[in-house]
This record gives structure tokens, C-alpha cells and sequence, in this order.
């Protein structure tokens, strides 16, 4: 590749970084995107064949707006790369009625107008008789939920991007950056690449990468071969979230034969326990990690639990607070860091690049991302 010189340069293809690269070359900008793996990989956190997509946003409302756009966003993407990128399922999460996750949840729709029902354990049963709920549970129901089909996603990003010009390196890890107010200058073991601006979304590597306070943890996801297939296919079944007493989230997906690339029912556990090095990380399930997929759902969906038919291992990127991070490097005004997801951030791809795109090419954004800024109190280490 000649050139070496570029408006801006993205470290970081996946989830976040690929959405960027794809709104700053469709608005004419000179764009590089640098991997340290392929696209669409499933060594980070972009991956899994399935993601969830809801708007009754239990984190904070104010990611809600964000959300829609989003919607909007994703919604153009499948009319553009003429492929199937969201699959409107709706949605249930289930809990006690005293959950406080599930309340947010609650209130988050009601202050947004977000269509949504509340069912009791008997309603649940009636109509989706895939729970078992103790009694005294409920559930809110939303309509509107859909599923996100991440490598999909990725790929249609990537490729809008390169039809509109950008250039790519992957394979190749960066060793360092440096900015000065003269523009940004980027080293990997191929070469050196130098732009106006830097784009860092390089998921669990980020701490490498930038001064903040991130964790970074193991998450499972399995794949099991319900007892009754048909009662977990669409549309009989919707994705679903339970919120556990302690902290933590069960979540799952229908079956949809007709665009995942693995068979069976997918099924996942929402934590931030095991600090991992995204490096040497165990991508290989413990006993006692199938034993809890096992022990739930026996307890509470046990038409599920059938054949264990894999395992796969992702990593989340936690900032403090467990909210995003998207805005200017606090030292660098020419820097944007957009990571970590903490969990929860693939849904807002498009609308994060679009926002990344705003910043790097006119210095700010009317979208409301004041909330994720870097400089918030509580995410810079003490170097």
C-alpha cells in the first residue's frame, strides 16, 4: 500500500471501529482501518452469531435516544447491503418485581413511550410456556426487541467502507501511537501511518491503547439442542433476559435456522467477574461453567435443556461506571476513543460510528454523547 497518509486512521475493526470506518468514507474522508486480526473475527467481543437489540434500556434512559437512531441506522444499513442484519423477534425479561434492573427497565419504557406489557407468572405461562417462573415473579414484555446478527453486521460495515474508498490493514497490530497538534502518527510492525486523526476502538485491547480504567472479563456463551425445538424457533419465541438476584443476567435467543451459522439454542450469562489478559485468556469451557448453563435451565426453561452442542468464549471491556465510552481523548484533541462496551454496546454501532465521523470531521456532534464522555469523573488511571 503507498499511501501512508490519511484524514483519519481507525484501530480496531469490529463492532464500533468498523461502523466508523464505514460513515467517515461514505462522507469522503481518506480513511485507514487497522486489525491485529482478520474481519469478523472471534478472538474479541463482536462475535457469537447473535446480539440483542432493545430500546427499554434498564442501563440509563438516556442512551434511548441514542438507541433509536440506532434503529434508523441499522434499519438502512440491511437496505444498503441488501442483507438481513435484524430479526424483530420482541422481547421478555423476567425477574422479581422488586429487581431493581427490572424496574429501571420499566421505567426507562415509560418515560420513552416504549410499547411494553407487564405479565405475571400465570400470564407468562399462558402465553410462552418456555418459562418457569417462581411464583411472585413477572415479566416485561417488548415488542419492539429484536436480534443483531454481529458478523453480519461487521461484514456489511466493512464493505460499505471499502466501496467508498477506505483502505484496510489487518493482521497487523499496532506497536504505538502518538499524537501532537500537527496530527497523529501510528507505528505497527509493517510500518508507520500517519493521519489528522486517531480513531481507538480496539475492544479489550484498549488498555494498551489508552489511559483509562478498564476491565477486562471472560463471558461464556453455549449452544444447546432444545427437548422441543419448535417451542424455541420464531416466532413462538423471542429473545429474553432474566435478571438474577445476584447482579448478574441470563439471556438467550429463538432459534433462527434461517440466518444463524450454528445450530440450536443460544444461551449466555451477563457478568464482570473474571478479570482476563485478552491475550492468554482460557477460551475453553470448565466443568462448573456447564454446569451452571445446565442448572438454569432446569430451573427455568427446561424444555431447553437438551444437548450441550458448543461453547464459545468472549470478552467484555468494563469502564468503572459500566456506561460507554465515546468522545475526544482527554490530553488529545485529535484522539476519539470509542470503547469500551462494558457489555452492552454492539446495538449502538452504527450510531456511535456516525457520532465518531461528526467529531473526527467537524469537531463535535448534535447527537447526545455528553453522558459517555472520556473526561467523566472516575475513568483515568493514576499513571
Amino acid at each position: 500500500m503507498k499511501k501512508r497518509t490519511f484524514d483519519a486512521i481507525v484501530i480496531g475493526l469490529g463492532a464500533h471501529g468498523s461502523s466508523a470506518l464505514y460513515h467517515l468514507a461514505r462522507r469522503g474522508a481518506s480513511v485507514l482501518g487497522i486489525e491485529r486480526f482478520g474481519i469478523a473475527h472471534n478472538l474479541g467481543s463482536s462475535h457469537g452469531s447473535s446480539r440483542i437489540f432493545r430500546l427499554a434500556y434498564f442501563e440509563h434512559p438516556d442512551y434511548v435516544p441514542l438507541l433509536r437512531r440506532s434503529l434508523a441506522l441499522w434499519t438502512s444499513l440491511e437496505k444498503q447491503s441488501k442483507r438481513t442484519l435484524l430479526c424483530r423477534t420482541g422481547g421478555i425479561y423476567l425477574g422479581r418485581p422488586d429487581h431493581p434492573e427490572l424496574l429501571a427497565g420499566i421505567a426507562s419504557a415509560v418515560q420513552h413511550d416504549i410499547p411494553h406489557e407487564i405479565l405475571n407468572a400465570r400470564n407468562l405461562k399462558r402465553r410462552f410456556p418456555q418459562f418457569k417462573l417462581p411464583r411472585g415473579h413477572i415479566a416485561m414484555r417488548e415488542p419492539s426487541a429484536s436480534v443483531l446478527l454481529p458478523e453480519r453486521c461487521i461484514t456489511a460495515h466493512i464493505e460499505g467502507a471499502l466501496c467508498a474508498g477506505a483502505r484496510i490493514r489487518t493482521h497487523e497490530p499496532v506497536t504505538t501511537w502518538e499524537a501532537t497538534p500537527r496530527g497523529v502518527l501510528v507505528r505497527t510492525a509493517a510500518g508507520e501511518y500517519r493521519a489528522k486523526k486517531l480513531i481507538l476502538s480496539a475492544g479489550p485491547w484498549m488498555p494498551q491503547l489508552a489511559s483509562l480504567k478498564l476491565r477486562i472479563t471472560r463471558q461464556l456463551m453455549a449452544w444447546v439442542w432444545p427437548h422441543k425445538p419448535d417451542l424455541f424457533a420464531t416466532p413462538r419465541f423471542c429473545i429474553w433476559a432474566h435478571h438474577n438476584d445476584d447482579g448478574s443476567l441470563q439471556y438467550g435467543f429463538p432459534m433462527l435456522p434461517e440466518t444463524a451459522d450454528m445450530p440450536g439454542l443460544k444461551v449466555a450469562l451477563h457478568r464482570r467477574e473474571e478479570v482476563v489478559n485478552p491475550d492468554t485468556i482460557n477460551r475453553t469451557a470448565k466443568p462448573e461453567e456447564v454446569a451452571h448453563v445446565r442448572e438454569f435451565l432446569t430451573r427455568h426453561v427446561p424444555a431447553a435443556d437438551g444437548q450441550l452442542l458448543a461453547i464459545r468464549v468472549c470478552m467484555y471491556t468494563n469502564s468503572a461506571d459500566s456506561h460507554l465510552i465515546l468522545g475526544t481523548h482527554p490530553d488529545h484533541a485529535n484522539v476519539i476513543i470509542a470503547s469500551p462496551c462494558s457489555g452492552h454496546g454492539f446495538k449502538f454501532a452504527p450510531v456511535i460510528g456516525e457520532a465518531i465521523a461528526d467529531l473526527a470531521l467537524k469537531g463535535t456532534t448534535r447527537l447526545p454523547i455528553d453522558f459517555l464522555s472520556p473526561s467523566r469523573p472516575g475513568l483515568r488511571n493514576s499513571l
